[in-house]
């Protein structure tokens, strides 16, 4: 997975770009289909949030935290985009046809 991390009115430092990657890391675990990510990390003021749209196969899923602190706001958000993945992954395997039953005949 290709992550592209931008920065709004912060820098990002080697520290966070090294975080996000592990973060980030745990979604591939659950999910093998993921393209690249798209992460923006923004500061206003007090305020500290985090957003992504990740490219799958059949679509993309995003998701934006903010919080107080940016590493809490990165946790947030891979955990958003975690239960997401794995709600797009269930939908996608219960498109299945269902098995019919076989009964035995006396």
């Amino acid at each position: 997975m290709q992550i592209n991390l931008t920065g709004h009115h912060v820098e990002i430092t080697e520290a966070m770009r090294n975080y996000v990657e592990s973060r980030f890391e745990r979604l591939s675990r659950h999910f093998d289909h993921v393209l690249d990510a798209h992460v923006v990390l923004a500061v206003e003021k007090l305020r500290h949030s985090a957003e992504a749209t990740i490219q799958i196969n059949g679509g993309s899923i995003h998701a934006e935290a903010t919080e107080e602190d940016m590493y809490a706001a990165i946790d947030a958000l891979s955990d958003k985009l975690d239960r997401q993945i794995l709600k797009h992954k269930e939908k996608k395997s219960e498109h299945r046809a269902p098995v019919p039953k076989v009964t035995e005949s006396e």
